[in-house]
């Protein structure tokens, strides 16, 4: 049992099987807001169009991101149809995609069974596996920065012959060409930041004659810079407003409202790597140790780079977002890998045992978790939710009791095999059982009335007052006119100030005259603006209802 690492019959069964798994509950969840919405509407926006170069969200410009996600999410509607798989199939790649590389590269760089631990680290942690399931950018980038990490990896080894670095380097280059159009200028600066800092603490400063730089930058600049030159001869104002507003705003000011406590990624670091969390501290001390690594180029002290660099880069930002720790994981994967292979049986007893734990924390939360509805008459979702979460908590504990037993006895492949299958089947379960909030969330129990009263006829004008749902916009098909709510959309509607009303005073005027021209009109707005509206006398009928939004017509 430790030498499963050399079968390659259950190395391929294994991650046949994860592949199916994780690709096919893609479409087992509503796409819930705020940016499973965003990014699907984006897409189908520009499907619909054909205008691959100037992004749209809800019909106004929109150039906060570029445009990697909102292409692959078209290119898939265009292949498969409007839908929730389609809408994730980008990032359920990606998440599948540095499984993969880092498997290879953990086998390449350091042998068979640290690749093999590697995949199956990364293809467990709570984080990653619960990112490659949502709709948004983080998982995106993460895929692509891990090309550019894994490339540069394999590249480097001290026995990579020069045809072999010169091709992975490439790749390298590729990947963060990839990530510079998945996110922006954070694909070249993380990288860069920790090849600066990996220098200066290995001294190997010969890495510079080894990362064929002329090759790359034009390989770079070819994949990366059409779509922005493009997109600033047609939009004059998208350069400022991406590069500065986007990027050094974002950093270095507050005006974007999400701050968050210095050590929030750290937490989000050990809370995501379960089920590794117990050798997690050892792992990153164990990157600094040179012990065993060859005199030229040191993979760990790499690696320990760029998990140390990218959180506390993230750190240091007035703008702290979850996902933005995500891109660290297939470092930290890599590392524990190494760690789970030369490490002590302690630490692996330590991390089964908390493992076990943690099934235990759940099974005792279960009864509780009707208290976490935050409105009225949402208890009933998370009773509900408590099988799902039940599942999950007995197969953790489970698993970490199996896992216990075979690190006591020595097997360390069947541990890392068993801990894996445990920590990924126990994600999927709560993303899977998460849908009935899910649903309540994006506003799709509201779909069937909406269409009832002709929401989805292009002749009725559609209104959001004070309130934006991302997912309910999608899955009615068409954009509508925002009242009295400007946000994310605040530059846009700078370039396009018709297509908002900025008042609800300007709002109830036009609502009043198309009621007595004999037009219709929807809107859906928050439950207090409907309430306001009725006692001043507006002609309204409450087309639908819940805790979270109101959907009126003035017919």
């Amino acid at each position: 049992m430790n030498d499963l690492h050399r079968n390659k019959t259950f190395t391929w069964t294994l991650l046949i099987a994860f592949a199916a798994v994780l690709l096919y509950v893609l479409g087992a969840r509503t796409l819930v807001p705020p940016d499973e919405g965003r990014y699907a509407e984006m897409a189908r926006e520009m499907f619909a169009s054909g205008d691959w170069i100037t992004t749209r969200l809800n019909g106004i410009k929109y150039f906060e991101k570029p445009p990697l996600q909102t292409w692959m999410n078209a290119l898939s509607f265009t292949l498969f149809g409007l839908g929730d798989w389609q809408a994730r199939l980008w990032t359920g790649l990606c998440g599948l995609l540095g499984v993969v590389l880092t498997g290879v590269a953990g086998t390449r760089v350091f042998g068979a069974r640290i690749g093999f631990y590697a995949a199956l680290v990364l293809g467990s942690s709570f984080y990653w596996v619960a990112c490659s399931q949502i709709d948004s950018l983080d998982m995106g980038l993460s895929g692509m920065m891990t090309l550019s990490l894994c490339a540069l990896l394999i590249a480097q080894r001290d026995d990579a012959g020069a045809a072999e670095r010169r091709n992975w380097m490439l790749a390298c280059w590729a990947g963060m060409a990839l990530s510079v159009l998945a996110k922006g200028l954070i694909g070249l600066v993380l990288p860069g930041g920790v090849l600066v800092f990996y220098t200066i603490f290995s001294r190997d400063w010969a890495i510079w004659k080894r990362l064929h730089i002329v090759k790359g930058l034009i390989l770079f600049f070819l994949i990366a810079t059409p779509w922005f030159v493009l997109v600033g001869l047609k939009n004059p104002e998208q350069p400022h407003f991406f590069f500065v507003h986007e990027h050094f705003d974002r950093f270095l000011k507050k005006e974007h409202h999400r701050e968050a406590a210095w050590w929030i990624f750290f937490a989000l670091l050990a809370a995501g790597s379960v089920p590794w969390i117990g050798v997690l501290v050892q792992s990153l001390v164990a990157g600094a140790r040179r012990n065993g690594e060859a005199t030229q180029f040191r993979p760990r002290l790499m690696l320990l780079v760029w998990v140390a660099f990218i959180t506390l880069f993230f750190t240091k930002s007035n703008s702290k977002l979850p996902g933005y720790i995500l891109p660290v994981f297939p470092g930290v994967a890599l590392l524990v890998a190494h760690y789970l292979d030369a490490g002590t049986r302690r630490g692996r007893m330590v991390t089964a045992g908390l493992t076990a734990l943690l099934g235990v924390a759940l099974l005792v939360t279960v009864p509780f978790m009707h208290k976490l509805a935050k409105h009225a008459g949402e208890g009933v979702l998370y009773a509900a939710y408590q099988p799902w979460v039940l599942a999950a908590g007995i197969v953790l504990l489970i698993g970490g009791c199996l896992a216990l037993l075979y690190a006591r006895q020595m097997l360390r492949d069947l541990f890392v095999v068993v801990l894996a299958v445990a920590g990924f089947a126990g994600t999927e379960l709560m993303l899977v059982g998460f849908e009935p909030i899910g649903q309540v969330r994006a506003g799709v129990n509201l779909l069937p009335a909406l269409k009832a009263a002709g929401a989805a006829d292009p002749a009725v004008k559609v209104y959001s007052v004070g309130i934006y749902e991302q997912s309910l916009t999608f899955y009615l098909g068409r954009p509508v006119t925002l009242v009295a709510y400007r946000d994310e959309f605040d530059f846009g509607l700078q370039q396009q100030p018709e297509l908002t009303l900025d008042t609800i005073p300007a709002f109830v005027d036009r609502w009043r005259a198309d009621a007595a021209a004999g037009r219709h009109d929807i809107a859906i707005t928050r439950p207090e603006i409907a309430a306001d509206l009725q006692r001043q006398g507006v002609p309204l009928r409450i087309v639908a209802a819940d805790a979270r939004r109101t959907v009126i017509a003035n017919f």
